[in-house]
């Protein structure tokens, strides 16, 4: 079990606060919040609001890797659009204040499943969360980068190509036991990469425990851990999101195997069309290969969650226990495209 991260000096982080966040009243009181494996994040409560901190974890870090300063900044250009993002105040890379670079951003009131079969709701409730889901994304990929200023937030073309170097390199960078199966994907992936689909922001990380949901009633009001967004092919980044429909709730956070038409759950199938119908997008009969893909970059992101907890400077308790689960996906993975 990893230690929980290290709270930043409420006294330390007084004059930022003051400095930028209109309306501020102190004092700060700060605790950690669960939840994301990546950026240890904190809820600063105040007489007046509440906020939330997000830094970098302190020691080694992987290159590219906890990139706060692109959360920042989608957050920023998406502000105004249909996709709904917490407001920021502003973004701090002086380590001097927390120890490493920060951002503060309003604390979003709603829910927030992180058991994605989203437990408590009546099947109908969850049919219609599962509906404003494939929504939000669907409105993300209809964004044109350049309207919002994010023409240079991501090379265009060879996205996959990039993505598996990327992801290759952080996996053997965070190595800890050989995984067979994932050098076995590594070579499959670049012979068998269909053409992309287009050029769009994708976030790179959608799924249900990344969505604040209206506390009563079936409508997202925020979208978080945008890390991994950046210029890419949004089928890729739809497929990541249709990832859950192949992995168990015992693996990682997915439905495989559950009742999903008597929770309310859409047949991916389905989900997929609704998808398609809302961009206009040829959206691929085989998702074989997208959908390895998506197992291999979370394997490679597991393997990082893995890393972390041994060197002691993860952002979540239970990372060793997650950080496990590279091995099974990856395992699953290789058998998908082997079948």
């Amino acid at each position: 079990m990893s230690t929980p991260p290290q709270s930043p000096d409420p006294t330390a982080l007084q004059p930022w606060f003051e400095a930028n966040v209109p309306g501020f009243c102190g004092p700060i009181e700060v605790s950690p919040l669960r939840g994301g494996q990546s950026n240890p994040t904190f809820r600063i409560a105040t007489s007046g609001a509440d906020y939330v901190l997000r830094r970098k974890p302190f020691g080694v870090l992987l290159p590219s890797a906890h990139a706060i300063e692109r959360e920042h900044r989608v957050f920023e250009a998406l502000r105004g659009t249909t996709v709904p993002v917490p407001v920021v105040y502003g973004l701090c890379t002086d380590p001097a204040i927390v120890g490493t670079p920060f951002y503060v951003m309003d604390f979003v009131v709603g829910r927030i499943f992180e058991d994605s079969r989203m437990p408590g709701l009546a099947p109908t409730e969850r049919a219609a969360h599962f509906d404003a889901m494939n929504s939000v994304i669907a409105a993300l990929h209809s964004i044109d980068p350049v309207a919002v200023g994010l023409e240079d937030f991501g090379r265009a073309g060879n996205y996959i190509e990039r993505q598996v170097a990327r992801w290759t390199r952080q996996y053997r960078a965070s190595l800890t036991d050989p995984i067979d199966e994932m050098e076995r994907i590594i070579e499959w992936l670049p012979r068998n990469a269909p053409p992309e689909s287009g050029a769009r922001i994708v976030h790179g990380d959608y799924k249900v425990d990344n969505i604040v949901f209206h506390s009563s009633e079936p409508r997202i009001v925020a979208v978080l851990d945008w890390e991994l967004a950046t210029i890419g092919d949004p089928l890729a980044d739809f497929a990541y999101h249709l990832m859950a429909w192949h992995l168990e709730p015992t693996l990682f956070r997915g439905w495989a195997g559950e009742p999903i038409d008597a929770l309310g759950i859409p047949r991916e199938q389905d989900y997929a069309a609704a998808y398609a119908r809302r961009t206009g997008a040829a959206v691929a009969t085989d998702w074989r290969f997208y959908i390895v893909f998506s197992m291999f970059r979370l394997a490679a992101i597991l393997q990082g969650i893995a890393k972390r907890a041994e060197s002691g400077n993860a952002a979540d308790r239970d990372a060793a226990d997650v950080g496990r689960q590279a091995r099974p996906v990856a395992e699953k993975a290789w058998r998908l495209a082997t079948s």
